[in-house]
């Protein structure tokens, strides 16, 4: 456990909740003083204080007196102010019934009895520490909320999806990706789901290689959902990029188009701040591929590193083409939308210079497959 985390969760409130008074002895000396524990005999008790002083995990007894532990979660979960406080159910059963039970209920893990002081002991700090980085998390989207107010659905998505256990988060992927994607959109001054078209010509490109046994080699090992999923996060950097220069009507100058080119390396840096708070890094893998690699050019003229040939990825080489056709085909404050069959002829015109030729060969191919791609969505 790292310093960081150990005084997160030295000052965490617990309520253990046990009709035993020896259960509840033996529950409070398994843990350190360095914890604010409040022993409680029955539910009501527990009702009674829980709006006065709220725990950052429940140790709750199954059978208790008068209510059973499973109607208490029942009445948490279904409370708006204490649905998320995590719960972990303690009790003699052991049979299956009783363990699906308590998942099913909402209950953040299980703990036989009688009581075993080191296991008891390493369940509730791996707990307080998963509630000690979520709320990390949260700091960190509270920050961005306060400079763009746009972030409100990415907090709740992005807290929800460290909280959840692993086996739910590419559940959630989509959604987190869907917000950021649309507040960059917004801060580009862009359609609603013009990131979801970069996705949608992604996925044009990657089933036409597939097809024609082009780059099997790199393909066979991508997760092909997640990076499809990850392609809408290339141009997170722009968050960090003055809205009014992304909008602005007017040619760039020197220095402005200077800002602009920082982008790409921003957003590296934003997914990697984002990857040191994250459980599951699988997120942020090919996003981050996307956000460096998306502006670099075949004949190495690009940036932020410029790289040259198979030296560039081949995810940001394809998206390179699935960018400038979406900005070809999108009208901008400082430009006219072009028609598909011109930005076609922009495209294979860069062929060996800006764009990788194989690509190009096979983008040709399957052109009129990116009619659709340009077309309006409703976000």
């Amino acid at each position: 456990m790292s310093n960081r985390s150990k005084l997160s969760i030295n000052n965490s409130t617990i309520f253990i909740v046990d009709g035993n008074q020896t259960n509840l002895q033996t529950a409070k000396s398994a843990l350190p003083m360095s914890y604010e524990v409040f022993l409680m005999e029955s539910a009501d008790k527990m009702f009674n204080f829980i709006d006065r002083k709220k725990p950052d995990l429940i140790i709750l007894e199954i059978e208790l007196p008068g209510i059973s532990g499973f109607e208490v979660i029942k009445i948490l979960k279904a409370d708006e102010k204490t649905s998320s406080i995590p719960v972990i159910f303690l009790s003699g059963l052991s049979d299956n019934e009783s363990l699906k039970t308590c998942l099913e209920l909402g209950g953040a893990d299980f703990l036989p009895k009688p009581i075993q002081p080191k296991l008891f002991l390493k369940t509730i700090e791996l707990r307080l520490t998963l509630v000690a980085q979520e709320k990390m998390v949260q700091s960190q989207a509270n920050l961005l909320e306060s400079n763009r107010k746009a972030l409100d659905a990415f907090q709740h998505d992005f807290d929800n999806l460290v909280e959840r256990k692993s086996r739910q988060v590419k559940a959630q992927h989509g959604a987190v990706l869907d917000t950021v994607s649309k507040l960059v959109d917004y801060r580009h001054d862009s359609k609603p789901g013009s990131k979801l078209r970069d996705h949608r010509g992604l996925a044009v490109m990657i089933k036409a290689l597939q097809e024609r046994g082009i780059y099997l080699e790199q393909i066979k090992d991508w997760d092909l959902e997640l990076l499809l999923q990850s392609a809408r996060l290339h141009d997170v950097g722009k968050l960090a990029i003055s809205g009014g220069l992304l909008a602005k009507p007017g040619k760039l100058t020197p220095g402005e188009y200077e800002e602009i080119k920082k982008h790409p390396s921003l957003g590296v840096r934003i997914l990697s701040r984002v990857e040191e708070l994250a459980f599951d890094h699988s997120l942020l893998k090919y996003a981050k591929v996307f956000a460096e690699t998306h502006q670099e050019k075949w004949d190495g003229s690009g940036y932020p590193s410029g790289l040259a040939g198979e030296a560039i990825p081949l995810p940001g080489r394809l998206m390179a083409i699935n960018t400038v056709y979406h900005a070809l085909t999108t009208d901008r404050p400082y430009k006219k939308a072009l028609s598909h069959s011109e930005a076609v002829r922009v495209i294979v015109n860069g062929k060996g210079s800006h764009f990788d030729p194989v690509l190009v060969d096979v983008f040709a191919q399957v052109a009129d497959e990116f009619r659709w791609v340009s077309s309006p969505i409703t976000a």
